[in-house]
């Protein structure tokens, strides 16, 4: 990819839009319109979106299957993706499929069902992770909840993490 390929997919761009779609599967995308704000996405020769965002917020997403292969029919450069959000769906578990998006810096997966407070280390592995949104979900209840937050090996690189009230406090000044 050339830099000036680079320049053209930017975070400043829009987002490629798909919240409150009630879109129940990756596939249903392909298909599916998006959402259309003041300023329209830019799209490549090939019709590929020149976004580093996607949003699929408020959907009743259960699990990421072909994540991957969608991403790449949508995006003219999926491996420049920096923002995805997956708040407020039904996911249970954080799909390893994120993890191969290196350029990941913004996870959203807040109002989700995860209950397992092990899936949050399966993002150690993005090097350019800075916020990441966790709140709303059955892990909160989990004893050592606030621990796993500020000790798991995400949390140094993180410059924003999203918990409700005493444990952002904790985790801001490191009390947790």
């Amino acid at each position: 990819m050339s830099s000036r390929d680079y320049m053209n997919t930017s975070v400043q761009e829009p987002p490629l839009d798909y919240s409150f779609k009630s879109v129940q599967m990756v596939q249903d995308l392909v298909t599916e319109e998006p959402r259309t704000g003041l300023r329209p996405v830019r799209h490549s020769k090939s019709g590929k979106s020149l976004t580093q965002s996607l949003w699929l917020n408020n959907n009743v997403l259960n699990d990421l299957k072909d994540f991957n292969q969608v991403v790449s029919q949508l995006l003219q450069h999926p491996e420049n993706l920096a923002w995805i959000d997956l708040s407020f769906n039904d996911l249970t578990t954080i799909d390893p499929v994120l993890t191969t998006f290196f350029n990941l810096s913004v996870l959203y997966l807040h109002g989700n069902g995860i209950h397992r407070l092990g899936e949050v280390n399966k993002l150690a592995v993005l090097p350019r992770l800075r916020s990441l949104t966790l709140h709303g979900n059955p892990i909160e209840e989990e004893k050592g909840y606030s621990m796993c937050c500020a000790t798991c090996p995400v949390s140094p690189r993180l410059t924003s993490v999203e918990s409700p009230g005493p444990i952002a406090a904790q985790l801001k000044s490191g009390n947790a």
